[in-house]
């Protein structure tokens, strides 16, 4: 136990610049705080203890500002940064070296339909190894989160993300990664996104700015093109002269 107390200090240090130190970590991280609650609660829930592992982490939510149901299934070294706002669902499992920011909820799609049907039901999403979702990302459903997938902030995950995959946007879709970035899709990325990625849904509205704007240059093409074939169709031709007009015009007449 006191091995993965370790460990977890550790990992919060290397993901968090600003501590100063493991005491730091004790005394003033509301995730570290929740998870001594969570592991202790997570204990209770599975010996049928229910009630007293929910009030045990109705006290942790008030303390922290972080919502996790006793029943969720989460790995070693996990790391909520400032925490405020991030609600874990029951069925919820999440790997090893995962991170969470503030405002994160990894819920269901439509609890309050039904729900006597869904008791007892994969309903919350599971995130693989060394997953990071930017805060304010809502996961929801029985879907999965492959390994190392980032989840960039604001997003909405509604479907399977693949392994080493990125997401943004409402929906949430994936990002082109260059072949470097690719490469380097294990090192820590805070928020779950870099900062030079660009919102798909905003190329896709660039793109079709793009098109319309070349739409409009051809028409205005083809319409100048019609009128100058108006025009010279409206034109009189020298051949339709009548004879006394041309036999005016000759010298001598």
């Amino acid at each position: 136990m006191f091995k993965s107390i370790r460990a977890e200090i550790q990992g919060i240090v290397e993901r968090d610049p600003a501590v100063g130190g493991w005491l730091e970590v004790v005394v003033a991280y509301p995730s570290f705080w929740v998870m001594r609650y969570y592991r202790f609660s997570n204990w209770l829930w599975k010996r049928g203890l229910r009630v007293p592992a929910r009030w045990l982490m109705q006290m942790a939510r008030w303390g922290t500002g972080i919502e996790i149901h006793p029943g969720a299934t989460i790995g070693e070294r996990f790391f909520i940064d400032h925490g405020m706002g991030v609600v874990i669902g029951e069925m919820a499992e999440i790997g090893d070296d995962v991170t969470l920011y503030h405002g994160v909820t990894l819920g269901g799609v439509s609890p309050s339909v039904d729900s006597e049907q869904q008791r007892n039901v994969k309903r919350h999403p599971t995130l693989g190894n060394g997953v990071i979702v930017g805060s304010g990302a809502q996961i929801l459903g029985p879907i999965v989160v492959g390994d190392h997938a980032r989840v960039g902030a604001n997003a909405v995950v509604t479907r399977d993300v693949d392994a080493r995959t990125t997401m943004v946007g409402i929906p949430a879709k994936p990002v082109q990664l260059s072949r470097a970035e690719q490469g380097a899709i294990d090192q820590f990325v805070a928020y779950g996104t870099p900062l030079d990625l660009d919102d798909p849904s905003a190329v896709e509205g660039d793109m079709l700015r793009d098109q319309v704007a070349l739409l409009k240059a051809r028409l205005s093409a083809l319409e100048d093109a019609v009128n100058a074939a108006n025009e010279r169709a409206q034109a009189p031709s020298p051949l339709s002269a009548e004879p006394h007009d041309l036999a005016e015009k000759q010298p001598g007449k």
